[in-house]
């Protein structure tokens, strides 16, 4: 999962805005051995090879994506929406009322992308604290706040 999370991330290198960006920072196995006996990540193959991953957590009635990566050379053949869809029967059968991440919302494959999956972007962050708090440590992290947004997906 690093080693897919590392390649993904290649693909913000050369945004300008994120010079400080370290595609080498990736969780690490045992934060994922703990969100895994969670019992809400995923994963997808290709053939024997693992080609993408998501990373979630439960946090009262919400199901968290922390991260969401596909190799890139399995990149736009659905993988990554498979994932989520894959996330949103696992987060309605498990009792949750909603899916949230935060994300860049000017990135193709970021906010539009989530968007087009039913994602809508939190405007009030007043109202969800844990998002805006969120928020605040990707800030303190150096990631551009202009360009980031907390997204939720109300689950029926």
């Amino acid at each position: 999962m690093p080693a897919i999370e590392r390649a993904a991330a290649e693909l913000f290198l050369n945004d300008p805005s994120l010079e400080d960006f370290d595609p080498d920072d990736t969780w690490q196995p045992a934060e994922l051995r703990r969100f895994i006996g969670k019992g809400h990540c995923l994963v997808s193959h290709v053939g024997e090879e693992m080609a993408g991953f998501l990373v979630s957590e439960p946090f009262g009635r919400e199901l968290h994506i922390w991260e969401m990566d596909v190799l890139p050379r399995f990149q736009n053949r659905g993988i990554g929406a498979g994932l989520i869809r894959a996330s949103q029967i696992d987060a309605r059968n498990s009792g949750f009322r909603a899916l949230t991440l935060t994300t860049f919302r000017d990135l193709p494959w970021n906010a539009p992308f989530y968007s087009r999956l039913g994602f809508e972007e939190l405007t009030a962050l007043d109202a969800h604290p844990r998002l805006a708090g969120e928020l605040a440590n990707e800030a303190d992290d150096g990631l551009p706040m202009d360009r980031r947004c907390a997204m939720i997906q109300f689950l029926d």
